[in-house]
């Protein structure tokens, strides 16, 4: 599975899936483990702590 580039113009919350392009509060960061694939989070999800799994690498957050 290919990672989200940072010129694609509709993004989605790697943990909820809900389309947040244009909102405020994301939070976009390479994966911490593989570096490859850009991990993409919602206000809400980053405020519950939401669990992502990186679909590179597996990796789990937030720790």
């Amino acid at each position: 599975m290919e990672g989200i580039l940072m010129s694609e113009t509709e993004l989605k919350c790697t943990s909820c899936n809900r389309k947040i392009t244009n909102i405020s509060g994301l939070a976009r960061f390479k994966c911490p483990s593989c570096l490859k694939y850009e991990i993409v989070r919602c206000r809400e999800c980053r405020e519950k702590a939401t669990k992502y799994i990186c679909p590179n690498c597996s990796f789990d957050g937030p720790n």
